[in-house]
């Protein structure tokens, strides 16, 4: 059984208001997708990578792989009209070249801290259940709204999980779903986990972490310059 990292760069970034995707941005003269491939290059159990890409810069991409020693990329494939389209495009591709019982991890290539534990406990928990999702609780006091300018009703926090990437399933089973996905009309899903629930199945967690932090806004990257130079104090355990 192989196992593949799917790394999804096909988004333009329009919240962060730069010039180019966000996954591209330079931070300490590294672009952020690099630091996503490392994490799955040194990997001991990923076999290969494989980049969905935003049209344009899979060239950038390539020569990036050369630079930084990215050798575990075989596949970039073209990005979709949006997230669900992204991922379906490179499930489709990876479906030519592998099993349909090897594991597939489709993760954000601007959620650049993924440690290697995390990595390593969606691969066994995917091999446990049959797909894994990377979540974390959630720690804050959880209000629901109708308006987004106030509420009367508070959520369980502990009925509720954030979910990252990330998420693993076998390589047919998510290419089954997805073609399930637009024979029912499903086209604007906004993750694998949610594409799943939707399709009425059952989703299993795996370990997240608070510093997997996704990339969405310039104060994101402030966090994430902070994260690459901190190092725990000695006397937490």
């Amino acid at each position: 059984m192989k196992t593949v990292a799917l790394i999804i760069a096909g988004g333009t970034g329009a919240r962060m208001h730069q010039d180019i995707p966000k996954q591209f941005l330079t931070v300490n003269e590294k672009p952020v997708i690099v630091y996503t491939l490392e994490a799955f290059q040194n990997h001991p159990e990923i076999d290969s990578i494989a980049v969905v890409c935003v049209e344009g810069w899979e060239q950038m991409v390539s020569a990036y792989a050369k630079q930084f020693n990215i050798d575990k990329l075989e596949y970039i494939v073209h990005g979709g009209e949006n997230g669900q389209s992204s991922i379906r495009n490179g499930v489709y591709e990876l479906e030519k070249h592998f099993d349909k019982d090897d594991i597939v991890l489709i993760h954000d290539a601007i959620r650049p801290m993924v440690s290697a534990e995390i990595i390593s406990d969606c691969i066994m928990k995917t091999k446990q259940h049959g797909n894994a999702i990377t979540a974390i609780p959630c720690a804050e006091a959880m209000l629901t709204t109708t308006d987004g300018v106030k509420s009367d009703e508070s959520y369980p926090r502990d009925n509720l999980k954030r979910t990252q990437t990330p998420q693993g399933f076998k390589i047919g089973q998510i290419c089954d779903l997805h073609r399930e996905a637009l024979e029912k009309g499903i086209t604007a899903s906004v993750a694998s986990c949610t594409l799943m629930i939707e399709l009425g199945r059952e989703v299993f967690f795996s370990q997240g972490s608070e510093k997997n932090i996704k990339l969405t806004t310039v104060e994101d990257i402030d966090i994430f310059k902070a994260l690459l130079v901190s190092k725990r104090s000695e006397w937490l355990k």
